[in-house]
């Protein structure tokens, strides 16, 4: 699940990437325009800073831009930096990989094996998905074929959970 930090901090990038080219925004500003408090935008500002997401210019004139086209900003990277990997449980985490405490043997755990995909998924989508496309297109709902159930099959044993 998204966090409110990760949440929050979409929402400034988003923000930040409709600014004219060569403009900038204070924090106040951005906090304003979305209703985010301030102080935890000071910290997670901070951190897309230090991950080279942001940019950040002191005095008259200054404030925060992004450092690279929003067409070259990942979702997917922005989430990880926020909130850690994307992965629904540890075990199923490349980057953060930490056995369960519960578990006899993670290579035939069906929890894992399943969870593993789940975050192949959710990478696949956001590995992909850009800020610009979060900018331009509002209904990023992505095109999928009908599961059973949606196109009229009465067999529960075909429902298929997305």
């Amino acid at each position: 699940m998204l966090t409110k930090k990760g949440k929050y901090g979409l929402k400034a990038l988003v923000d930040l990437a409709r600014l004219d080219p060569g403009e900038t925004a204070f924090i106040t500003e951005i906090a304003t325009r979305n209703n985010i408090p301030k102080k935890f935008l000071d910290a997670i500002l901070l951190e897309l800073r230090n991950a080279g997401v942001l940019k950040s210019k002191k005095g008259p004139g200054g404030g925060y831009s992004l450092s690279r086209p929003a067409s070259q900003i990942r979702i997917g990277h922005v989430i990880r930096t926020l909130d850690g990997p994307l992965a629904p449980i540890r075990c199923a985490s490349r980057t953060a990989y930490e056995i369960c405490d519960d578990c006899n043997d993670p290579d035939t755990c069906e929890v894992r094996r399943s969870m593993t995909v789940v975050r192949d998924a959710m990478a696949d989508i956001l590995d992909t998905m850009t800020l610009e496309d979060f900018v331009n297109n509002p209904d990023m709902t992505p095109a999928r074929p009908a599961t059973p159930i949606e196109a009229g099959s009465k067999d529960p044993v075909v429902k298929r959970v997305i």
